[in-house]
């Protein structure tokens, strides 16, 4: 990993509000390349890895049936223009915060009320 992501890496897991995080590889099967915190551990880090990814191409297939629907398509080059860039979904709990790349998903999991 490049010494840029492993600082981000540290940087995340030094907060005390942040529980964990995981990093996932995207495609069919996905799976934790890496992770910090017992509530990704075992099982229930698999179960949170499937989870995200269906929750990333759920909202991508959304945005892609509301691109087709309005009548306007994107221009020469601009074929990426609504892809996620960033997502935020609070409970009453937690807060997971998502963040998709081409390869990888970032997956970082915080009790917002620390």
């Amino acid at each position: 990993m490049s010494p840029e992501l492993e600082q981000t890496l540290q940087t995340l897991t030094s907060h005390r509000s942040v529980l964990g995080y995981m990093l996932i590889t995207r495609g069919q099967q996905p799976s934790i390349i890496r992770h910090s915190g017992v509530v990704f551990e075992g099982e229930q880090g698999k179960r949170y890895a499937s989870v995200v990814a269906r929750i990333i191409e759920s909202v991508q297939t959304g945005l892609e049936e509301i691109r087709g629907d309005d009548g306007l398509s994107a221009a020469a080059g601009e074929s990426d223009a609504d892809d996620i860039r960033f997502m935020r979904i609070r409970t009453r709990r937690h807060e997971i915060m998502i963040s998709p790349d081409d390869r990888y998903l970032l997956a970082v999991l915080h009790d917002p009320a620390t």
